[in-house]
């Protein structure tokens, strides 16, 4: 095995990736999966149903890597412990688990704000994208004696507020803040929690933000994100597989806990 190898390999490890479906984590799923890892993903399936994200990941993996799929809802703590449970007999047990449950829904002026809404979305980001698998696992790993590794998902705005995005800017400070308190709760039993924070990548869920329908131009927000990114483009979904896993990989990372690391062109260095 080369160095390389030996550095950054994952065989024998299992990770489970919750949101599994969506457009980052699926991309981080198949980079753990490329790096030796058996990962699992999971997820609600109610926009993109569980089986058919699986096969779409497969279908772009090179042979002998294996990844499978669970259908749960990571808000409910007993249905992750049966997901747990499944996932054993599906690809082993997981000692990875990447959080990559949230999103946000519109944006509008504080005075506009909907007040149930800002609670679906930090139920989202902060519950089921954090505080509920999270605890189900930890329960789980100190039970069993495993080293496990979190990864979760910060983002820009746990840094530096956003105009529009209350309750996501809320939960994902909450999601930073969690990083480093679970860190150093959970370090006496050999289980790390680290976190990658994207910058601006476009998807499904930030397309009509970033980019105009009509002219496939910049919107205003996308040329204001634009000129405050040092490097002067919106990330490629691929540029995060290199964090992932770093991150996952004991070799490489293994005295690393507590840190969220930017993969954002820049994008928190913009000053005056």
């Amino acid at each position: 095995m080369s160095y390389i190898d030996s550095m950054f390999s994952l065989e024998g490890r299992v990770a489970v990736v919750t949101g599994g479906a969506g457009g980052l984590p699926s991309v981080m799923a198949a980079a753990l999966a490329k790096a030796g890892a058996k990962v699992c993903i999971w997820g609600r399936g109610t926009g993109h149903p569980i089986p058919d994200a699986v096969a779409a990941i497969r279908a772009k993996l090179p042979a002998g890597c294996k990844i499978e799929g669970v259908t749960v809802d990571t808000a409910d703590r007993e249905a992750v412990k049966k997901a747990i449970a499944e996932t054993e007999k599906l690809v082993g047990v997981p000692d990875i688990l990447l959080n990559g449950v949230g999103g946000n829904m519109g944006k509008a002026p504080f005075v506009d704000t909907d007040e149930g809404k800002f609670v679906e979305i930090l139920k989202l980001n902060l519950m089921a994208g954090l505080v509920t698998p999270t605890r189900v696992f930890a329960e789980y790993w100190i039970s069993k004696g495993v080293k496990g590794d979190v990864i979760n998902m910060t983002s820009m705005t746990s840094y530096k507020a956003l105009s529009g995005t209350w309750a996501y800017g809320a939960a994902k400070s909450g999601v930073l803040n969690l990083n480093e308190a679970l860190a150093k709760e959970l370090a006496p039993h050999d289980i790390r929690v680290n976190a990658i924070a994207p910058g601006f990548f476009v998807g499904n869920q930030n397309r009509a933000l970033l980019l105009d329908e009509k002219t496939g131009g910049l919107t205003a927000r996308g040329t204001s994100i634009i000129s405050r990114t040092p490097m002067g483009r919106f990330g490629n979904h691929e540029e995060l597989c290199g964090a992932t896993v770093f991150l996952a990989s004991r070799a490489a990372s293994g005295f690393i806990t507590g840190v969220s690391l930017p993969v954002d062109g820049g994008y928190l260095t913009d000053n005056i």
